[in-house]
């Protein structure tokens, strides 16, 4: 009886074992649940979800826009560790697909509506046949990360000069 417990109680700690995160790629997202790392609004948007892998303990990040992604990644002390994976929703996966593609060898196109207004949106394949080769400028995954920084710099430039604004108007 002993010798059955024994080895029932190891068999269930070995399945536990098991489950949980996996230890490479993305993670399962709880849509409309799970929370960005980076503002805390649900992800609700699947053709703009974003995710970061990595740190001491390679821990899954998501996020709902993958501006925010790159703007809490510039933050981390592991940012340049070559092990960091980002993974990004390829808007054109039809819905319910929420195919992941590696952020760094994804191609951009700017669209107006993203969750938090970046404005960039993931596609994985350009081909002949691709809707963005002739309408759209395309952004690799280095012109896409300058352009969040810049378009945060230059929003965060606008709310100091409103701030100071104010401040000079109430000090009248």
């Amino acid at each position: 009886m002993i010798k059955n417990l024994t080895i029932l109680t190891t068999l269930t700690l070995l399945l536990l074992g098991c489950g949980g995160d996996p230890a490479t790629g993305p993670v399962e997202i709880t849509w409309d649940r799970d929370n960005c790392s980076r503002c805390v609004m649900a992800l609700s948007d699947r053709r703009h979800g974003a995710q970061i892998r990595g740190g001491e303990r390679h821990q899954a990040y998501t996020f709902d826009d993958i501006g925010c992604a790159v703007l809490w990644l510039e933050t981390q002390s592991w940012k340049s560790d070559p092990a960091t994976e980002i993974w990004v929703n390829d808007f054109d996966s039809t819905k319910g697909d929420n195919k992941w593609v590696e952020a760094r060898s994804a191609k951009y196109i700017r669209i107006t509506h993203t969750p938090m207004n970046y404005g960039f949106s993931a596609i994985n394949s350009m081909d002949d046949s691709s809707p963005y080769s002739s309408e759209q400028t395309i952004y690799n995954f280095t012109q896409m990360r300058e352009a969040v920084f810049k378009q945060e710099e230059e929003f965060n430039a606008s709310v100091k000069a409103r701030l100071n604004h104010r401040n000079s108007e109430a000090a009248e």
